[in-house]
């Protein structure tokens, strides 16, 4: 088998430095949207001069103001279950945390929480189980994707679950996931270890190669993701460049998202057990270099992170944000999460998630809540084709002021509502395409009036 992580090369590209005139050459090289190699990236890691930083935040700005506009697509997590087997050191859920209180919610109760959710104005679910053989098995994820495109309007459920093999995720695949996301946590081998005492998640290869059994069973959107704060977030940024491109080299797809959670308290968790804690001046840094390297990946932000930093973050790079997130089943109640200590790890931004789309309007940016990608197949290498020639704009713009729209119209807050009209009429401006502008303009129009589910 290939080797997918080299750690000697990533710890000798950690060693060199460059100078000033050879950063500016990367980040000029950035700026074309080509993506960046692994010598590059590592050399972008290393910069700690302001006005360099400074350079690498305004590049990634442009890149992904260029290739993803002003939009942010929006979802929320539903925990199915907090049973788990495994006993990692940064989790709630970890099988020896006596204090947490156990919950596997039943099909009625996970219909009961969609309608919450929905309530609350998504259309996107990302569905967590811990890894249990009973409540987190195989069956029960097939049904708990059943139940919830049963329930109501969700039009997408993606799944962040404990990685089978190739027969389970084309079971998946039918059942009609969007993505697949699984984070490797750690991609430094003795520290995986050390986090992952017992349990099948302790098995470091097996869940590296899960993502090569679920391409092999035809779901090519995948996205992959690391818990900053396990070891040293430039090792773990390389690490994830390294896989992301052997998926690509593979399959020819690399992932479709990266995910970004930094470790924090939980039940059972202390922040003081941190063992490489990443600073938000290099929380932002690593965004920034990810979209430089990765311009065409999406970038997915959790309500672990503080208002302000959030909202800092959209103009570093971030394409995908979760909102009025709670992360204990059953947590869903009109909008508040519940008190039980049931969650897997504290957030940081309690807004509803009609405050947070109010500040993502007033920051200037488009909430979308747009799952049309998937329903009509543009997905996997389909999508990034569409993405690298520009050509997505002509349905990501429309698709996602059809959708806010239906926000504004059945969820959305009078106070929202005020800030959102000129939002949508400054976003509609943009779409410069005349046919699609007038096809956009009377699809606005029927969802006033009514219709629902309109997309390109």
């Amino acid at each position: 088998m290939q080797k997918i992580i080299k750690p000697k090369k990533i710890e000798s590209l950690l060693a060199k430095k460059q100078d000033s005139s050879k950063i500016k050459e990367i980040i000029a090289k950035a700026e074309t949207k080509e993506g960046l190699n692994i010598q590059e990236t590592a050399a972008l890691l290393q910069v700690e001069d302001e006005n360099l930083l400074n350079e690498i935040f305004v590049t990634a700005k442009k890149i992904k103001d260029e290739i993803y506009g002003d939009r942010v697509v929006l979802f929320a997590p539903l925990y199915i279950s907090n049973k788990c087997i495994n006993n990692c050191v940064y989790c709630g859920f970890k099988k020896d945390n006596r204090d947490l209180e156990r919950i596997s919610l039943t099909p009625k109760e996970i219909s009961q929480q969609v309608e919450v959710i929905e309530g609350l104005g998504h259309k996107r679910i990302l569905i967590e189980f811990g890894e249990d053989p009973k409540a987190g098995s195989l069956d029960k994820v097939v049904e708990a994707i059943e139940t919830v495109y049963a329930s109501g309007d969700i039009r997408r459920v993606n799944i962040n679950i404990a990685p089978v093999e190739v027969d389970g995720f084309k079971r998946l695949k039918e059942a009609g996931i969007g993505t697949y996301q699984l984070f490797q946590e750690t991609y430094h081998r003795e520290t995986y270890k050390q986090m992952h005492p017992s349990g099948p998640k302790s098995d470091y290869e097996y869940h590296l190669t899960a993502m090569d059994r679920a391409m092999e069973a035809g779901i090519d959107d995948i996205g992959l993701g690391v818990l900053f704060g396990l070891y040293d977030y430039k090792y773990e940024v390389l690490a994830m460049f390294q896989h992301a491109q052997y998926l690509d080299e593979k399959f020819g797809v690399g992932p479709h998202t990266i995910s970004i959670p930094r470790w924090k308290p939980a039940s059972g968790v202390k922040l003081n057990d941190i063992p490489a804690p990443v600073s938000d001046k290099d929380f932002e840094k690593l965004v920034a270099i990810i979209r430089l390297a990765l311009p065409y990946t999406g970038i997915i932000l959790s309500t672990r992170e503080n208002i302000e930093l959030r909202e800092e973050l959209l103009d570093l790079g971030i394409s995908q944000m979760s909102a009025g997130s709670c992360t204990d089943p059953g947590g869903y109640k009109e909008g508040q999460s519940s008190e039980q200590e049931a969650k897997q790890f504290e957030t940081a931004d309690h807004r509803s998630p009609d405050q947070v789309i109010k500040g993502i309007c007033e920051s200037g940016y488009l909430p979308s809540f747009c799952t049309a990608c998937y329903r009509t197949e543009r997905t996997g290498e389909d999508f990034m084709d569409l993405a690298k020639s520009g050509d997505i704009h002509k349905f990501c713009q429309p698709n996602a002021l059809l959708t806010f729209q239906e926000y504004l119209e059945d969820y959305a807050s009078q106070d929202t509502k005020k800030v959102a009209e000129k939002l949508v009429r400054q976003q509609l401006d943009k779409i410069q395409n005349s046919v699609i502008k007038e096809e956009t303009k009377r699809g606005l129009e029927k969802v006033k009036t009514g219709t629902r589910d309109i997309y390109l």
